[in-house]
């Protein structure tokens, strides 16, 4: 499979001119949309919108966004519209949905009208899903401006940066909010009326908004010597889970300062991290160029050990701001939301965002240097035991990851879904450790992301699309190396083995023990998940019920199935407790495993012949060697 696309699109700026839509006539000047947003039923989860949009007479199209830009899928939530009511000078207009691209409705403005006036409701229901929506709860709301607007179409070429809308907030009494959208202070009232900006800047600028919120500046020193002001604005359902200690304030401070050493640039006016702090909501995070979108569990800021397993997450979209907001591979910068997205260079998008997201956690003081390895080696005994790589390779799954994003359940390792986020962070450990060692230590992976993403310095914020090709030569510019050979070989590769050369060029390896991690024992204790995948390629729920099973692995070849339940191991009735004491007893020992289960109603007795104990990963120092890994974790700011 090539890697390389053969197309180029031209960088999509924000801030253009404003056009009228009418079929059969030319581009004019015109006024803005106006888009008016009511939270007060946000707590009913229903939200109400009102759109007015300056047209001319003749035929027209309106679209509700497809393609959300960050989800690199048709996940635009139409199946959450509601009440869609159009009018033309206060009377009905009919209008049809198309009959193949169902977010394009067709109809005819009538002589005489110069507006439209949309009225439409986003039901922000469990139902709906969580991808390109709002989430709300009693207390709380993300407004998600995608779901409650719609724009004229014209066609494909048509740049959404190039419309125009003026929009407006009303919110419930006494909730306050944040966004990157910039607004004037005097603002009386709850209605918040919001600076005109591009269709594409407002779909990029999400409102979280709630009852208990707080807003806290990070690395205000910055801010006082002129650079960009930064935010950490949280909301929640109770006003404890606001209260983030300033030990984590000043980490993520810290990541505000390494960013900069990093990409050597910013590319936005302020950046606000919208934290949604709640069991309400979907939990995920979504990037955008001046804020994130980021929803975690309540008690994450308050719960150090639920900090440290969501250590990633902020670092990662923040870095999204640089990798796929700034610069973006040509596939995924469309220039509306109905053009579908091409994902080839997600290993790029995702991967390195993936791989830098968790080094600044480190650099940052989010992770310890052992927390960062311990949890990389869980992922590399992952991929060890990942046989889906001999059939699909990580450029198929960027290819196809419009469909893997929706996928999930039993046989993932064999069927494997988005793995251009793990997999693509092995294989820019293996870039930026490949660099190292070319170089002496003089060169780093830094080197080539503080020109990449750092190109032409502080900027507005702007799209500027890149090729492999682009990659490759930027690669060239930190070493001359067949960069584009060594990323083809591990993108393209069929083989069973995981490109961990990073691991081993970085001074460790992967060796397994008899007791766990203080990762692996947190993650599982939060997860819920027993996970014998490493023993008997099995993993367990703590009820017995088998969630996945390792294709080709001990439990498969016995007769394991997903969702086939554990009732007894050995004649004990199941606990987890009792399978690992099983495991142990069994080692050095001629005594197998005996597992009575049930399958739908049927009972049957598996037996698996096991007798290596206990395995849990983690990276072993490789004596005499370079200590790249180590190196690569060390904080670049002071």
């Amino acid at each position: 499979m090539s890697l390389h696309l053969r197309r180029t699109l031209a960088s999509v700026v924000f801030f253009a001119a404003p056009l009228v839509f009418a079929a059969g006539q030319a581009s004019r000047p015109a006024i803005p949309i106006t888009l008016n947003v009511d939270l007060r039923d946000a707590p009913k989860k229903i939200v109400h919108a009102t759109e007015t949009i300056p047209v001319a007479p003749g035929p027209l199209v309106l679209a509700f966004p497809e393609w959300i830009p960050g989800e690199h899928m048709p996940s635009g939530p139409i199946q959450n519209q509601a009440g869609l009511f159009i009018t033309a000078n206060g009377q009905p207009l009919a209008w049809q949905r198309d009959a193949v691209e169902m977010f394009s409705y067709h109809l005819t403005v009538p002589a005489g009208v110069t507006s439209l006036e949309l009225k439409m409701d986003y039901l922000a229901t469990p139902s709906g899903g969580f991808t390109a929506g709002g989430s709300t709860s009693a207390n709380l709301a993300v407004l998600s401006w995608n779901t409650l607007v719609m724009y004229p179409y014209t066609g494909p070429a048509m740049k959404v940066s190039d419309v125009l809308v003026t929009p407006s907030v009303r919110l419930p009494m006494g909730w306050r909010y944040g966004t990157a959208l910039e607004t004037d202070a005097t603002t009386p009232g709850d209605d918040m009326h919001f600076h005109t900006v591009s269709l594409e800047q407002l779909v990029d600028s999400p409102v979280l908004t709630g009852r208990f919120f707080r807003e806290v500046e990070l690395a205000p020193e910055l801010a006082a010597d002129g650079a960009p002001k930064h935010y950490l604005d949280m909301a929640a359902d109770g006003p404890e889970d606001v209260l983030v200690s300033q030990r984590h304030i000043d980490q993520f401070s810290k990541l505000v300062r390494e960013t900069g050493a990093l990409y050597k640039s910013r590319h936005y006016g302020s950046y606000h991290f919208l934290v949604t702090l709640s069991d309400q909501v979907s939990h995920f995070g979504l990037e955008h160029h001046q804020s994130s979108d980021d929803r975690v569990e309540p008690a994450t800021f308050i719960n150090d050990n639920k900090f440290v397993l969501d250590g990633l997450l902020l670092p990662h979209e923040f870095t999204h701001s640089w990798n796929g907001k700034y610069r973006r591979p040509v596939g995924l910068a469309t220039p509306n939301y109905q053009v579908p997205m091409v994902g080839d260079l997600l290993w790029v998008y995702e991967g390195l965002t993936e791989y830098l997201g968790d080094v600044l956690a480190a650099r940052c003081g989010i992770w310890t240097p052992e927390q960062y390895r311990d949890r990389l080696a869980e992922q590399a005994a992952r991929y060890e035991r990942r046989p889906g790589r001999t059939w699909r390779n990580v450029a198929d799954t960027a290819r196809m990851a419009q469909i893997l994003y929706t996928t999930g359940g039993a046989y993932d390792n064999w069927r494997l879904d988005t793995d251009f986020y793990d997999e693509g962070e092995f294989i820019w450990l293996d870039v930026d450790t490949t660099i190292r060692k070319l170089t002496g230590g003089k060169k780093t992976l830094n080197d080539f992301v503080g020109a990449f993403y750092g190109l032409g310095g502080n900027t507005a914020p702007k799209v500027v699309p890149y090729t492999v090709e682009d990659v490759v030569r930027g690669l060239n510019g930190v070493v001359a190396y067949d960069w584009s050979g060594f990323l083809r070989e591990r993108i393209e590769s069929h083989s069973a083995e995981p490109p961990l050369g990073g691991m081993t060029n970085g001074g460790y390896r992967l060796v397994f023990r008899d007791t766990p991690s203080a990762w692996t024992t947190l993650s599982e204790g939060n997860s819920g998940t027993i996970n014998f995948w490493n023993t008997l390629g099995l993993q367990l729920g703590s009820a017995g019920v088998a969630q996945d099973v390792l294709v080709g692995g001990l439990a498969d070849k016995a007769g394991f199935g997903p969702g086939m339940k554990v009732l007894a191991v050995n004649g004990r009735e199941f606990s987890p407790d009792v399978l690992q004491q099983a495991i142990r007893d069994a080692q050095g020992s001629q005594q197998s495993l005996e597992f009575i289960t049930e399958n739908t109603g049927f009972f049957k007795v598996i037996t698996i012949d096991y007798h290596d104990g206990p395995r849990y990963p983690v990276f072993e120092r490789v004596p005499g060697t370079p200590d790249r890994l180590d190196e690569i974790l060390k904080p670049m700011v002071p």
